[in-house]
């Protein structure tokens, strides 16, 4: 049942992000995605290592949104 909490958390926050992609709605600054995206992977390699489901697939989808807009800023840069 504390798992639904964790679940359902991890929806919505994944949901945000392709929410915010889809409507193509400009990216972070590069800066802010750049360190996003380095802690997510982080956060992801620690979460595997707990052994948390709910957290490593928090934190690799959310690097995996982060490196999208970190693509999107260096386009928008360049």
């Amino acid at each position: 049942m504390i798992q639904v909490f964790g679940l359902l958390g991890l929806a919505l926050i994944i949901a945000a992000w392709a929410v915010n992609i889809a409507r193509n709605s400009p990216p972070p600054p590069l800066d802010l995605t750049l360190l996003y995206f380095i802690g997510s992977v982080f956060l992801t390699l620690y979460a595997v290592l707990l052994g948390d489901v709910v957290f490593t697939v928090l934190n690799a989808l959310s690097g995996i949104l982060s490196f999208i807009n970190l693509v999107r800023a260096l386009r928008i840069k360049t």
